[in-house]
């Protein structure tokens, strides 16, 4: 009896010896059906999904040879509550080991580049997300006119009216976002930027110069739209500056552009006659809110206005400033420039 129990247990030993060393074998050996392919298969793990359902859907795909293996391997080294949603692009000569390892890193998810151009609007966003499929543009605008989310979480949008959207607050930049990325992080990661953009020297000028931060945005999309230099920008700020504490109105084109959805150089009688808060042609002041993202250029310049005896200002077709100091010079450059 005795022997057949040390023979029983010689057997259970061998087998597990066995079993171990298949376990180590499958999850650290290449996947040998495809060991001289380079190329690599987009695979996707669905949010919520299992350890054991991504093992599953990996056997089929052919990235791995044992399903049973990679969710031992996943549990025994903690990793099976760590495999991350999204796309990836996955060679089809990995061990098991080194699958999990890529499912398991943020770093390996396939990431889309967005570019936002300083100056856009939401609608223009929005439409450059539905024109590189990121997301559809109407599902964008619902997001940033509806979702109050953000609002107390950053400190830059507490001034800011409950009533307007996100306009001029997207900050304008290049970023990575993940493939699978909701709309609700793309807004974050641009508001966590202009967050961050925003230094907090900045804000200590915009108190001293006694205006709030939606105000300060509101003159930099203005600056933004209307001149492209940093040394304009400075100046044509100059120029805001003065009219404001003058109670003079600012007449900016670009915000009566903004209002009809035009892109003139010098809009029409009836363009700037428009009744809109926004137009600033015929209401004085700063309009209600900024009417595109400003670049941190035209951030610094609202913060950093240049001095001058400029009171009016142009810009030709051409994009070059034309300064004034009376408005008997303006008329002339007008004139000179924009007939």
């Amino acid at each position: 009896m005795k022997k057949i129990f040390r023979y029983f247990l010689v057997v259970l030993l061998i087998f597990f010896i066995i079993l171990f060393g298949a376990y180590w074998y499958y999850i650290r050996a290449i996947n040998e059906k495809n060991s001289g392919a380079a190329e690599k298969l987009r695979f996707v793990v669905q949010q919520g999904e299992t350890s054991e359902d991504i093992s599953k859907q990996l056997k089929d795909a052919g990235l791995i040879r044992s399903n049973l293996f990679f969710d031992l391997y996943a549990w025994q080294s903690g990793n099976d509550d760590k495999l991350q949603s999204g796309e990836y692009d996955i060679p089809k000569n990995l061990s098991i080991k080194d699958v999990i390892r890529l499912l398991s890193s943020a770093k390996e998810r396939l990431q889309n580049k967005i570019t936002i151009i300083e100056g856009w609007k939401i609608s223009d966003i929005a439409q450059y997300f539905d024109d590189n499929a990121i997301t559809k543009k109407e599902n964008f605008v619902w997001a940033v006119e509806h979702k109050a989310a953000w609002w107390d979480r950053f400190e830059l949008l507490k001034n800011k009216p409950r009533d307007r959207d996100l306009e001029g607050y997207l900050f304008p930049d290049t970023y990575l976002v993940y493939k699978d990325a909701s709309i609700d992080d793309i807004i974050e990661k641009m508001l966590s930027n202009l967050e961050k953009k925003y230094t907090p020297e900045m804000r200590d000028e915009t108190k001293r110069l006694g205006f709030s931060t939606h105000e300060i945005l509101t003159l930099a999309s203005i600056i933004e739209r209307e001149v492209s230099t940093d040394d304009d920008r400075a100046v044509v700020s100059g120029i805001f500056h003065n009219r404001l504490k003058a109670g003079m109105g600012l007449q900016s084109d670009a915000t009566v552009n903004y209002v009809t959805g035009k892109g003139k150089t010098q809009p029409s009688y009836d363009d700037v006659s428009v009744d809109s808060p926004y137009n600033t042609y015929k209401y004085r002041g700063l309009p209600p809110g900024p009417i595109g993202s400003p670049g941190l250029s035209a951030i610094r310049a609202a913060l950093y206005p240049k001095e001058s005896e400029y009171i009016y200002f142009l810009t030709t077709p051409e994009g070059k400033a034309i300064y004034s100091k009376t408005y008997e010079e303006h008329i002339i450059a007008k004139r000179k420039y924009l007939q």
